[in-house]
């Protein structure tokens, strides 16, 4: 219970435990289990736990040393604050942030007042920190109108003027470098000066973007260096290499046009890794892990002729392999590559399968000994941190922050459903149960529509998506790895590009039609929910279900195709998986047969409609066109809106709410 912050969870927790099944309650107050790097002698693992305050309406996270023999974990922090962002160096020190400080194993670091540090990274011998750091580089209205202070008024000319949730303020993240030397950063370097571009890459990027090479000498970072229209349609990311000693910058990966990304130099020095694209404008594309000797120049693509995708890797501390983990079959495995004897054809038969268990390995956090030290979630449980041994496969669990929780919970019955498709392909859908489940009875349904559209449906555990969550309030949930999805193949994957209302929503309903043979499937209680590309397959699948479902549940969805494309702001997405713009000569058939607003007189059943205000990936008036529209239809319909959210749901008292509103609309209409 040492990972329990008592103050607040250790009260809520003896009031919830006594439950069981899930509740959002419940839910929301799991230890959220973060695995951030390895010591580098292999005998610990550092990682946060987050805990959720109700009252508070926001979370604390708190950092902590577990000893890998022995199981057992220290704290590195105090409770009821923000520490995390970790780094530690091979001589065993480590320094890591907390509520805006940097704190060392060593001394309190003097720093400068209120300067920011983000993703801290110690160089090898412990000499340099590198971090990032958000920076002015371009001119905005108060450098244009000073005298105007009390005007929120925006001016742009040119895209991405928003991203994700966050409007263009002319401030980019860019990455610096420090002399540490007797507990104080000096010469902080930054290594993109007056540059308009982000390193680390927004929205998603971090550390994960950046590297050092093992002699100290050379640091790695990722950019898509362009702006405005180009930055717009593009993902083309390059690596930079930047030699500490002369300053100077070198694009390691130029002439390579998709998404080059992940950066990792070999422990001996000898090569360069990094996950990559091959196509500019495609982010689903194939990930391939590519490898670079250092001393010819030559590129190697070790996972061209396995026809499946890359999620992250690590180089074995002898430089002879590399573990990653993928999307397979409906899970997210550990692999193994074999890195010696390098040549332009590579051997698939190298790769290896480590893992055999129906879980998802999110991340692998290092090697310690002979085991992969990893994070590891399932449809019944939050993450954790486990061992895997490398040769056998075998895990282990490592941490147990939630064990009092689901020590007193009745699980949910998990299982793979084969669903032969309307062409006749074998699809896997994940069925989860209600505990207890009884198959003489019948339960209420829900078909759970993934969200991507290009994203892997495996054994992940959200804390809004949640299929416990469901199941425990008495449903069945089916989870089909429709097309689209890794873990299948890329021709699988890709086959939705440009179809997104064809193939994959006949998948859809071969799934819910073939489990609803089931006898315990009631067939007059069947929902179609989602979000984001859930979100639209839900609206599309409202004007074609034939009277499948009784009632529907969207969430930023997309609902107009065309007003949808004029206001987004990755438009390379767009572009590739709509096959082009609403104005093209020949218009592409996404507009004509797969936009949901064109199919609005053949809904006929209840809808609600999900959206957060600061959604700019998927804009809030795609759903007021959608809430619009069906109460014009005269149909049950109801708008949830969430100022305060973007795509995701992060803030506890919003999940709470969304819960209790998604249960509500069952329970009125289902």
């Amino acid at each position: 219970m040492n990972h329990i912050v008592k103050s607040f969870f250790a009260i809520l927790i003896s009031s919830l435990c006594s439950a069981q099944v899930m509740t959002p309650e419940l839910l929301w107050s799991l230890g959220r289990v973060a695995g951030m790097e390895l010591s580098p002698d292999g005998n610990y693992a550092y990682y946060t736990v987050s805990y959720y305050n109700r009252e508070q309406n926001k979370s604390n996270t708190q950092t902590y040393r577990l000893d890998i023999q022995q199981k057992n974990s220290l704290a590195l922090s105090t409770a009821g604050s923000y520490a995390g962002d970790l780094t530690s160096s091979s001589d065993g020190n480590y320094i890591y942030s907390s509520d805006g400080k940097l704190i060392s194993s060593v001394a309190n670091i003097q720093q400068q007042d209120g300067a920011e540090y983000s993703n801290l990274m110690l160089s090898p011998d412990g000499n340099f920190l590198m971090f990032s750091r958000s920076v002015k580089a371009m001119q905005t209205k108060q450098d244009l109108y000073p005298s105007l202070v009390k005007s929120d008024a925006k001016i742009y000319d040119d895209l991405m003027f928003r991203h994700w949730n966050v409007w263009e303020d002319g401030e980019f993240n860019h990455v610096f470098i420090a002399n540490l030397k007797e507990g104080v950063l000096m010469n902080e370097k930054d290594l993109m000066l007056n540059e308009a571009f982000d390193s680390p890459t927004q929205p998603n990027g971090g550390k994960d973007e950046m590297a050092w090479s093992p002699d100290s000498k050379t640091l790695a970072y990722v950019c898509v260096k362009k702006f405005g229209k180009d930055y717009a349609v593009s993902t083309n990311s390059d690596i930079y290499f930047y030699d500490v000693a002369s300053g100077k910058t070198k694009n390691v990966t130029e002439g390579m046009m998709g998404y080059d990304k992940n950066p990792a130099f070999s422990p001996d020095g000898r090569y360069f890794a990094w996950t990559s694209m091959k196509r500019d404008g495609f982010e689903a594309d194939k990930t391939d892990i590519m490898v670079m000797d250092l001393k010819s120049g030559m590129k190697y693509n070790i996972t061209a002729a396995w026809d499946d995708f890359v999620s992250g890797f690590i180089w074995s501390k002898d430089s002879k392999k590399i573990f990653f983990n993928a999307p397979y079959r409906g899970v997210i495995a550990l692999f193994e590559a074999n890195v010696t004897n390098l040549s332009e054809k590579y051997d698939p038969q190298k790769i290896r399968k480590i893992s055999n268990e129906d879980v998802d390995y999110s991340a692998i956090i290092g090697e310690s000994g002979s085991k992969l030290i990893c994070q590891r979630t399932d449809m019944n449980h939050a993450a954790e941190l486990y061992s895997v041994e490398i040769q056998s496969g075998k895990s282990e669990q490592l941490t147990s922050v939630n064990k009092d929780i689901y020590g007193k919970l009745k699980m949910s019955k998990v299982e793979k459903q084969w669903i032969t498709t309307s062409d006749k392909k074998q699809m896997l859908a994940w069925v989860i149960y209600p505990p207890d489940f009884d198959p003489s009875k019948k339960y209420p349904t829900l078909l759970y529509c993934q969200g991507g559209p290009q994203s892997a449906l495996s054994q992940f555990y959200s804390f809004r998506w949640n299929f416990q969550l469901m199941a425990a309030n008495g449903y069945i949930i089916v989870a089909p790895n429709r097309r689209g999805m890794p873990g299948w193949g890329t021709a699988w994957n890709e086959q939705i590009s440009g179809d997104w209302g064809g193939q994959c929503m006949k998948d859809y309903l071969a799934a819910i039609d073939q489990v609803s043979e089931n006898s315990y499937v009631d067939k007059e209680r069947r929902a179609a929910v989602g979000a984001s590309f859930g979100g639209y397959s839900v609206m599309m699948l409202a004007g074609i279900h034939n009277n499948r479902f009784k009632t529907f549940i969207s969430h930023c969805g997309t609902y107009n195709l065309e007003s949808w494309y004029a206001s987004t702001e990755e438009l390379w997405f767009a572009n590739f998986d709509l096959k082009g713009s609403y104005w093209e000569k020949k218009l592409p058939k996404s507009y004509i047969k797969f936009s949901p607003h064109k199919l609005i007189n053949k809904w006929n059943k209840p809808i609600l409609i999900i959206q957060g205000a600061r959604d700019y990936r998927i804009p809030d008036t795609q759903a007021f066109e959608a809430f619009t529209a069906a109460r014009l239809r005269n149909l049950k319909s109801r708008l949830l809106y969430i100022p305060d959210e973007g795509h995701h749901v992060l803030k506890i008292q919003n999940g709470l709410l969304w819960q209790a509103e998604f249960f509500r609309w069952l329970k009125e209409t289902l």
